[in-house]
């Protein structure tokens, strides 16, 4: 695991001030709302490197601009923005400007309304692999989701999948909303959204724990403790593994939190005009995964049994998920 620009330690306890007077720089020229090319240019052309000599590229720039150890700070559990009594080689405040500026944060240049998925995340799956699809427009523009050929970067795919994402998601919307639609299990769906809830927070516990096991790492590595480098780097990167794979689960889990509780009248129309996160979330709580088969024949339009299976979440004790995968019935 390379050092982050700026800091001499993984602790982010010691600056190195010849990386850091860039870091500032940087920092002064975003805030002025100069691109990231152009912020490299100059970079690059005043002599600045990255930590391994190569000259600076905007999504390596951008990636150090957006970490918060260089304000002396970390996020915690919740995402929040915490005080770690580290080193600031920029003010927090700054930072917190800066970090405004993602282009996710910025409503002119977030992704137009029909390149929005509803099946996303981890809940659509390859039937034949079990590789997470991912969202992949067709030629012609429109949406889609495919299985993505197995590569250095992203191993495990069969590439063998894909399909019309309008038609998938009108198929598990139609089956999502009649389940819905049964009293028995409109009535659970408060319980069901708080057990979510529940594992979501037990899994950012664990996240936390694992950062501090992290920290600690790194501070040990750092004061001589005679640990080796690699056995610290497969520590550490197990332990980064560990951290990303319950910060996602979380982050999915939480979606139900955009369920409404208690009865909709009519949820054919609520679906109609609810929107896209609390669509989302009412997916994640009814359905573990959705697995898609290829098509019969090609070009096939057809979205069926036969192509879709739906995979039922369980809820506690209540009995209710306890069905057979609509594909395997």
């Amino acid at each position: 695991m390379p050092r982050l620009y700026g800091f001499d330690d993984m602790a982010y306890r010691r600056v190195r001030e010849s990386e850091a007077e860039g870091i500032r720089a940087a920092a002064s020229r975003r805030l002025l709302k100069q691109s990231y090319p152009a912020i490299c240019e100059w970079m690059n052309a005043e002599g600045y490197r990255t930590t391994r000599g190569g000259l600076f590229k905007p999504d390596v720039l951008a990636n150090i601009l957006d970490h918060p150890a260089i304000a002396g700070l970390a996020e915690d559990e919740n995402g929040e923005l915490v005080e770690t009594g580290g080193p600031a080689i920029i003010p927090p405040e700054d930072f917190v400007a800066i970090r405004a500026m993602r282009p996710s944060n910025n409503p002119d240049t977030k992704r137009a309304a029909q390149r929005e998925y509803l099946i996303s995340g981890p809940l659509g799956v390859c039937g034949l692999c079990a590789t997470t699809l991912s969202a992949s427009p067709s030629n012609s523009g429109t949406r889609g989701h495919r299985c993505a050929p197995s590569t250095a970067q992203h191993p495990g795919g069969c590439g063998k999948v894909r399909i019309n994402a309008d038609l998938l998601e009108t198929y598990v919307a139609e089956h999502v909303l009649a389940e819905l639609a049964k009293p028995e299990v409109s009535a659970l769906i408060g319980q069901a959204r708080d057990q979510l809830l529940a594992e979501a927070a037990e899994l950012r516990k664990k996240a936390a724990a694992a950062r501090r096991r992290q920290k600690k790492l790194g501070e040990e590595y750092a004061t001589s403790s005679g640990m080796s480098m690699k056995a610290f780097k497969a520590a550490d990167k197990e332990l980064a593994q560990q951290i990303r794979a319950d910060s996602a689960q979380a982050r999915f889990l939480e979606q139900a939190k955009h369920v409404p509780v208690g009865a909709v009248p009519d949820l054919v129309r609520w679906w109609k005009h609810a929107p896209l996160v609390a669509k989302r979330g009412v997916l994640v709580l009814m359905l573990e995964q959705v697995a898609v088969y290829p098509a019969a024949s090609r070009g096939s339009r057809t979205v069926d049994a036969d192509r879709v299976a739906l995979h039922w979440r369980q809820w506690g004790d209540a009995g209710y998920g306890e069905k057979v995968d609509e594909k395997s019935a």
